[in-house]
C-alpha cells in the first residue's frame, strides 16, 4: 500500500532555501571562473617573455653567419689562387725544360749544310787527283762555316803577337826568343779563342815568348 507524502508549507521555504544555496554556489563558481584567465593571462606573458629572452642568441647567431660565409669564401678564393699558381709554376717550368732543350736547334740546322759539304768534300777525296781544286774546295768550306758562326755573334779573338792578356789567354808555356819586342807577347796560338758577342766564351790557349 502506498503512502502519500505530505507536503507541508516548510518545504517550499527549504526548496527555496536551497535555490539560494545553489545560486550562492554558481555565483563563488563564477567568481572562480573569474580569476582563471587572469592567471593565464600571466602565464602568457611569462611565455611571451622566455621568447624573448630566447630570440637574442638566435640574432647573435643570425650576426655571426655573415663572417663564417665571408671565411669559407676568403678560404675557397686561396684554394683556387694555390692551385692556379701551382698550374703556371708547373707549366713555367715545363716550358723552361722544353726551352732549354730545343734552344739549340735553330743553330744546328744552319750546321747541317757545312756537314753535307764535307761529306762531299770526302768522298771527292777518293778520286781525286788535283789537290789546287781539293784545297780550293776546302777552303770554301772553311769560309762557309766562318760565316755561319759569324751570323751567330761568334768571332775570333786576335791572339798571336799581341800582349798576354790573362782575360783573353791562357798560356800553357813560356818560351825563350831573341827579339825583345816579342817578349810579353803571344809568340804562337796553339788553340783559338772565341767570343760569343762581348763575352769570352773560350780562352785562346798560346804560348808568350820571355
Amino acid at each position: 500500500m502506498t503512502k502519500k507524502k505530505h507536503v507541508t508549507g516548510d518545504e517550499p521555504e527549504n526548496m527555496a532555501s536551497g535555490d539560494v544555496t545553489d545560486n550562492k554556489n554558481i555565483n563563488s563558481q563564477e567568481d572562480t571562473l573569474e580569476v582563471i584567465p587572469d592567471e593565464s593571462k600571466k602565464e602568457q606573458d611569462q611565455d611571451s617573455g622566455n621568447r624573448d629572452v630566447k630570440t637574442g642568441p638566435a640574432k647573435e647567431t643570425a650576426a655571426e653567419i655573415p663572417a663564417e660565409v665571408k671565411l669559407a669564401e676568403m678560404q675557397d678564393r686561396y684554394l683556387r689562387l694555390s692551385a692556379e699558381f701551382d698550374n703556371y709554376r708547373k707549366r713555367t717550368l715545363r716550358e723552361k725544360i722544353d726551352l732549354t732543350k730545343h734552344a739549340g736547334e735553330n743553330i744546328l740546322k744552319s750546321i747541317v749544310p757545312v756537314m753535307d759539304d764535307f761529306d762531299r768534300a770526302l768522298k771527292l777525296m777518293d778520286t781525286a787527283t788535283d789537290s789546287t781544286a781539293m784545297k780550293s774546295g776546302i777552303d770554301l768550306i772553311y769560309n762557309k762555316f766562318n760565316e755561319f758562326l759569324k751570323q751567330h755573334g761568334i768571332s775570333e779573338i786576335e791572339a798571336l803577337h799581341s800582349d798576354f792578356n790573362v782575360d783573353l789567354h791562357e798560356a800553357i808555356s813560356k818560351v825563350p826568343v831573341d827579339d825583345e819586342s816579342l817578349k810579353g807577347k803571344v809568340v804562337d796560338v796553339v788553340q783559338k779563342g772565341y767570343y760569343l758577342h762581348d763575352k769570352v766564351m773560350r780562352f785562346s790557349k798560346v804560348i808568350v815568348g820571355e
